[in-house]
């Protein structure tokens, strides 16, 4: 007799995929247990570790210098009276996705002293933009990256919708404290040895892999 799989999204099968975890279908097991991808783990070694395991600033001198974008977003979940103040700009403490917006811009800035392996890089470009639905009580958060460079700018767009979304919750808290941030994630990237990245064409591969287990 076997255990029905676990119901989940896309993403967090991806997620478990990345990491080495397969669902277990024997009763009396966990639902996640961790199995050996050697194939793997031969081709995507963990850049950021030497061969003792300690931690290291990756090399990135013999790398050539290209044109580096990344688009992330994310967004946070918030009551209909946040949701009206935020439209209405009527918050005590001012125009909340204007300062969120500037939060996220300089949050991008100060990557690599929040994040300790990231390169220090030069911003060429960066823009932060919002989505609101008030149907679904959500606002969404894009930031978009650029730079020529020798090291991608993924971690750099990741920051920025973190700050922004950090940001509101934080003008919001007063009114409620139950917002709810998440699905904070790369969207796409161009440039470097690894080539373009597209999150849905990631997704779909991950699922075709899925309904073959």
């Amino acid at each position: 007799m076997q255990q029905p799989f676990y119901n989940e999204s896309p993403g967090l099968r991806l997620c478990r995929r990345q990491a080495g975890l397969s669902v277990c279908t024997d009763i009396g097991e966990n639902y996640f247990c961790r199995k050996r991808q050697e194939e793997k783990v031969e081709e995507k070694n963990l850049t950021h570790f030497d061969e003792k395991g300690n931690a290291r600033m990756v090399d990135v001198s013999q790398k050539a210098i290209t044109t580096r974008t990344a688009l992330a977003q994310g967004s946070i979940y918030v009551s209909p009276e946040i949701m009206e103040a935020v439209c209405s700009k009527s918050l005590k403490k001012g125009d909340v996705l204007a300062v969120a917006q500037v939060a996220g811009i300089m949050a991008v800035k100060q990557t690599a002293n929040l994040i300790p392996m990231c390169h220090t890089l030069l911003i060429e470009k960066c823009s932060l933009e919002f989505l609101i639905s008030r149907e679904e009580g959500k606002i969404t958060a894009f930031c978009k990256v650029k730079t020529q460079g020798k090291t991608g700018v993924e971690m750099e767009a990741l920051t920025g919708v973190s700050g922004a979304l950090l940001t509101i919750y934080d003008m919001c808290k007063a009114l409620d404290k139950g917002m709810c941030i998440g699905d904070i994630h790369l969207v796409e990237k161009t440039g470097g040895k690894s080539g373009d990245f597209h999150y849905n064409d990631h997704i779909e591969k991950s699922s075709g892999k899925d309904e073959e287990l």
